[in-house]
């Protein structure tokens, strides 16, 4: 690596490493099972709850690096993803799970703007620190989020987006 990327790379102990790591599985999770709900919601669209309780599951990992984040005092950039994608995850289940409420068709913005807000906040916020830490994981991240808006652009097109 040359001396200038050198100095670019963020340094952290082994442990926040490892949560760092662990929030770049979630967010690339994240991103390619939603891909895969958008690309198989006009032929399958019961395959979009399951995946929506995969993705909830993911707060376990995303929730344990947070934990590590913070007894590391590893800084507002790794604390805000995972805080973020948590909060996406309560109100995804309040919303899906515990209240059944549809909200998507007829559209509500009271939920649709936050839950867009946390859903796209939380990719952003957990992918971002790895730019610092390791650019060719960030590039896998830039794709999968490219992955994903494409499958969202195709459920639009087809009318179910």
């Amino acid at each position: 690596m040359s001396a200038r990327l050198e100095g670019y790379r963020e340094v952290l102990a082994p442990e926040c490493l490892r949560a760092a790591i662990t929030v770049w599985f979630v967010v690339n999770g994240v991103n390619v099972l939603q891909a895969v709900g958008f690309a198989t919601r006009p032929i399958a669209p019961g395959i979009n709850p399951v995946l929506g309780l995969v993705i909830a599951a993911l707060a376990v990992p995303a929730t344990w690096a947070l934990v590590v984040f913070v007894r590391h005092r590893a800084g507002w950039r790794h604390l805000a993803g995972p805080i973020v994608f948590d909060a996406f995850v309560l109100l995804m289940l309040a919303v899906e799970q515990v209240a059944s409420i549809e909200w998507r068709d007829p559209v509500v913005p009271a939920i649709l703007i936050p839950y867009l807000a946390l859903f796209f906040g939380s990719i952003f916020l957990m992918g971002v620190p790895m730019l610092r830490i390791d650019r060719r994981r960030w590039l896998v991240t830039v794709a999968t989020t490219a992955l994903l808006l494409a499958s969202m652009l195709f459920a639009m097109v087809m009318g179910v987006g």
